[in-house]
């Protein structure tokens, strides 16, 4: 048998708890062989590559998975490019180009419900017949359930488009985070006293528009710092595009393209239009106390 990784395989968007099942799964296979713990997933994502006009879906950038899967201690992540030639890969030829030639996994982790292969032809029964005639283990984690419903990254996305922080929160196992480039803006926080570091999501999904009270640390940082963040169009100064704003307590320095994380903590207000500016920093004010009473019980993210 190969002693190439054991790797877990699979989207892993937002590393919620099944996708941590799946991880676990091999890293027990990577104990018992002796290899190491990898992780292969797909870049584009094939959603993206099926459906290349879909709203932005992701729950986290490859930046915010690299970190993540570090933390828990995968030694080896296999972006495996998604194209046309893969999609027109049968389940038997993904197995023997993708998982051995490619990847050389000795054993592979994956969920229940995992599909592959053209027309999602492949599912964990032929993958665990086709691995034993080739030579590699298949170890296939059940559903995970959260008050009662299957644990997935569409559930997490609902969540957040609704601004249930918590709920998402429950099923990644911390605060979702989001990173992204500080980008030059109309600066007109900082006219009104409340200076924000712009950013475009990109491709990341977008969470319910309003006001939060967020996290935030520069990248490669080790602390967090506590701030307040709009996600919205600004419909008082001008609607616009939806950007994510944050401003950063107590901070100084220049963001200005940087790459700034943000992990939400909770939703404290709906974004609405106000009568006209003195109206809208009135409010301003009010999110910031209520953002530093929330963190003041909160604890920051630990990665």
């Amino acid at each position: 048998m190969s002693k190439g990784p054991a790797i877990a395989l699979g989207n892993f968007d937002g590393l919620h708890a099944g996708h941590r099942a799946v991880i676990e799964n091999a890293r027990e296979a990577a104990a018992r062989l002796g290899v190491k713990l990898g992780v292969a997933t797909f870049e584009p994502p094939p959603r993206r590559f099926f459906q290349p006009d879909a709203p932005p879906f992701r729950l986290m950038t490859t930046r915010r998975r690299e970190i993540a899967l570090e933390a828990i201690g995968v030694g080896e992540v296999h972006l495996l490019r998604f194209d046309a030639a893969m999609a027109a890969m049968t389940d038997r030829e993904f197995c023997q180009r993708v998982i051995l030639d490619q990847v050389g996994a000795s054993a592979v982790s994956v969920g229940f419900d995992f599909r592959f292969g053209k027309g999602r032809m492949g599912d964990a029964d032929s993958l665990t017949r086709i691995g034993a005639e080739l030579g590699f283990e298949v170890k296939v984690v059940a559903e995970v359930k959260d008050s009662g419903a299957k644990v997935s990254s569409s559930r997490v996305r609902e969540a957040l488009e609704r601004g249930d922080v918590a709920e998402a929160a429950a099923m990644l196992g911390g605060d979702w985070i989001v990173d992204a480039i500080v980008e030059h803006g109309e600066k007109r926080g900082r006219t009104l006293g409340f200076p924000t570091a712009n950013m475009q999501l990109g491709e990341i999904v977008h969470p319910a528009h309003g006001v939060y009270a967020v996290w935030a640390r520069e990248d490669g940082e080790a602390g967090w710092r506590p701030g307040v963040a709009n996600f919205g169009r600004t419909p008082t100064t001008g609607e616009r595009d939806a950007l994510l704003e944050v401003m950063v307590f107590d901070f100084a320095g220049d963001l200005y393209g940087k790459r700034l994380h943000t992990a939400f903590v909770t939703l404290l207000r709906p974004e609405v239009r106000f009568g006209g500016l003195d109206e809208l920093v009135v409010a301003m004010k009010q999110d910031v106390a209520d953002a530093r009473a929330v963190l003041a019980g909160a604890r920051p993210p630990l990665l």
